[in-house]
C-alpha cells in the first residue's frame, strides 16, 4: 500500500496562496498518477487536479483552472498543489491520492488517499 501525507494546509485571507505537499512512499511512487480532491463540509467530494507518472500530463477542475497549479518530483516523491488567488469557497479539506491503473476525474479510480488537510480561506 502507498502511504500518502498531506501538509500544507492551514488559514489564508481571501486572495493570498497556499502551497500543499503531499509526500509518497518511495517503493512505487513513480508508477502511479497523482490526484488532488476536497471536500467541503456538507458536500460532495469535488476533483482538483491530477498529474500522470512523468509528469507530462495534468488535468484540471473547471472551478480551479488558471488559479490552482499541479506538479510533482520524482526525485523527492512529492506531489505539490500551488493554490493562488483564494477564494472563500476554496475552503475545504483537501486529499492527496494515488493512482496505479486508470485516472482522471474520478474519485472511484484512485486507489490510496492521504489523510487530508484542512485549507480555510477567510473574507
Amino acid at each position: 500500500q502507498v502511504q500518502l501525507v498531506e501538509s500544507g494546509g492551514g488559514l489564508v485571507q481571501a486572495g493570498g496562496s497556499l502551497r500543499l505537499s503531499c509526500a509518497a512512499s518511495r517503493r512505487t511512487f513513480r508508477n502511479y498518477a497523482m490526484g488532488w480532491f476536497r471536500q467541503a463540509s456538507g458536500k460532495e467530494r469535488e476533483f482538483i487536479a491530477a498529474i500522470g507518472p512523468s509528469g507530462g500530463i495534468t488535468v484540471y477542475g473547471d472551478s480551479v483552472k488558471g488559479r490552482f497549479t499541479i506538479s510533482r518530483d520524482n526525485a523527492d516523491d512529492t506531489v505539490y498543489l500551488q493554490m493562488v488567488e483564494l477564494k472563500p469557497e476554496d475552503t475545504a479539506v483537501y486529499y492527496c491520492a494515488s493512482a496505479r491503473g486508470s485516472w482522471g476525474g474520478s474519485a472511484s479510480e484512485y486507489d490510496y488517499w492521504g489523510q487530508g488537510t484542512q485549507v480555510t480561506v477567510s473574507s
